[in-house]
């Protein structure tokens, strides 16, 4: 089962080809990487969400990217959770 992350605080630059290679880090399996963006714009706004391949991978990430710089800002990174209704 895959686990779903909310990654924060990156860099309005970052692509999702370098969120992959930041979380594919230490042989972590990432499913899918979706940046969100801005419906009128277009632009990034500043977070994603990673599909990690399992639970353990989910875990691992956290605790190894959680706070660590990445364009120069200290990402925030933890599960994700449903958005309120």
């Amino acid at each position: 089962m895959a686990k779903r992350l909310y990654v924060g605080n990156l860099p309005f630059s970052a692509n999702e080809d370098e969120i992959r290679a930041l979380f594919e880090g230490e042989g972590r399996k990432v499913e899918s990487v979706s940046v969100i963006t801005d419906r009128e714009t277009g632009r990034p706004r500043g977070f994603a969400f990673v599909e990690m391949g399992s639970q353990a991978d989910a875990e691992a990430a956290v605790s190894a990217l959680n706070g660590r710089e990445f364009g120069g800002r200290a990402v925030t990174v933890n599960e994700a959770r449903e958005q309120a209704p």
